[in-house]
């Protein structure tokens, strides 16, 4: 038995900061992902092997799911840890090369895409995707990239308890777009529960150059403490939300849809979720940049491509940015120039994506003068930054397919 898959990463191209709190994004897959074979092993026992650094990670098969080998191993094992407890008939273990071409820490989901590829070839060598129980849950691929978010973040899903993943609060929208994604087309997605808006399609005359920063926007130590900011300050307008009004909904999208306009009254939720951490003018800007992101920003940016009105789509691009900078306080001096930079040397828009803090930047081109553009934007970058140089990279796609398998 020989099992292939491949997971591709994503570009979010807009809904910054907001699937966790159940608000909607435009996404697509990308051409670039992680290609694996899994072959079965005898041992109760997860091993993991990336081809292009020559690390190796093992976890064993049990609710303990000890692991060794590099930082990376707790991805894996987090895998493991909740499929164990989910689903206590696996127990074969198997062995997963891995060949990845998408740039680690660089915004592209390359840890989200490690997770879905290691539950799906752990699912396939126990046989869990022929059970009852397998087929009831995840009868749809939405609801399986949702299950395998909640493994990464820990979160419950459905019938299971939440577990310890790996420490970052996402609502899986890297998940839905890598395992929902469709070829030439951007999904509008809506999160809590995870469900498809619509799908635009991509114009044939552009593609998407993609700006790697070398700024490595990890979801680890410091930078999951900053990432998980913005997600613990919407908690918190949550909860005070919950406590004034009795509702249980748990997400930011139900309160702010039960609430009336008024900014007044928007203020006053800030205020009375105010504490020593979060003080209310930063709750406040949180808020505002969860409603407009959401409500205004993805909608509309959504109505202007498939318009092709790109004067329209530029000005919704440029807001979130902005919001991107001032509300989240998410930006760095190198995505801040990628950003700033394109649209003056030729691209229709752009803006970083990602959890930010670092990461990349995706421009709009006209197809035929792509590899143009990017040749001046790498030099531009090169002169502002030619210490980051080294560990910037530059990528043409477009919209592609959601993970394959089998």
């Amino acid at each position: 038995m020989t099992w292939r898959s491949i997971v591709p990463g994503r570009i979010e191209l807009l809904g910054k900061h907001v699937d966790y709190a159940g608000g909607a994004s435009l996404t697509c897959a990308i051409d670039r992902g992680i290609r694996a074979t899994m072959t079965p092993l005898e041992e109760p026992v997860l091993v993991c092997r990336d081809d292009r650094r020559g690390e190796e990670v093992r976890v064993t098969l049990d609710r303990d799911a000890h692991a060794t080998g590099p930082m990376w191993r707790g991805y894996a094992r987090a895998v493991v840890r909740r499929l164990q407890r989910d689903f206590p008939e696996l127990r074969s273990g198997a062995e997963v090369d891995l060949t990845s071409d998408l740039a680690p820490s660089a915004g592209m989901s390359s840890s989200s895409a490690l997770v879905v590829t290691l539950m799906l070839a752990l699912a396939e060598r126990n046989a869990l995707p022929v059970t009852e129980r397998w087929r009831a849950l995840f009868a749809e691929r939405v609801s399986l990239a949702e299950y395998a978010g909640a493994i990464e973040s820990g979160a419950p899903w459905g019938p299971f308890a939440g577990d310890e993943g790996v420490g970052t609060q996402g609502g899986a929208q890297d998940h839905v777009a890598m395992l929902c994604g469709e070829s030439e087309m951007v999904g509008l997605f809506q999160y809590l529960p995870a469900h498809r808006v619509r799908a635009v399609p991509f114009p044939e005359t552009h593609a998407l150059v993609v700006g790697v920063s070398g700024v490595r926007a990890t979801k680890t130590a410091g930078a999951k403490k900053l990432y998980n900011r913005a997600s613990l300050a919407v908690r918190a307008l949550v909860h005070a939300w919950q406590d004034a009004t009795g509702r249980t909904d748990r997400t930011l999208a139900a309160a702010l849809s039960s609430r009336a306009d008024a900014p007044r009254q928007l203020a006053a939720l800030a205020r009375s979720a105010a504490t020593d951490e979060f003080s209310a003018a930063y709750l406040a800007a949180r808020l505002a940049q969860f409603r407009e992101e959401s409500e205004r920003i993805v909608p509309g940016a959504a109505d202007a491509l498939a318009a092709r009105d790109w004067v329209a789509f530029a000005s919704w691009v440029q807001r979130s940015q902005a919001l991107a900078d001032e509300a989240l306080g998410n930006q760095v001096p190198e995505t801040r120039h990628l950003a700033a930079r394109a649209v003056p040397l030729g691209a229709v828009a752009a803006s970083a994506f990602g959890a930010g803090f670092g990461g990349s930047v995706w421009a709009l081109v006209e197809r035929e003068r792509a590899a143009a553009f990017r040749a001046a934007w790498q030099a531009d970058y090169r002169r502002a930054f030619p210490r980051r140089s080294a560990r910037a990279a530059w990528y043409i796609t477009r919209p592609s397919a959601g993970a394959q398998w089998g």
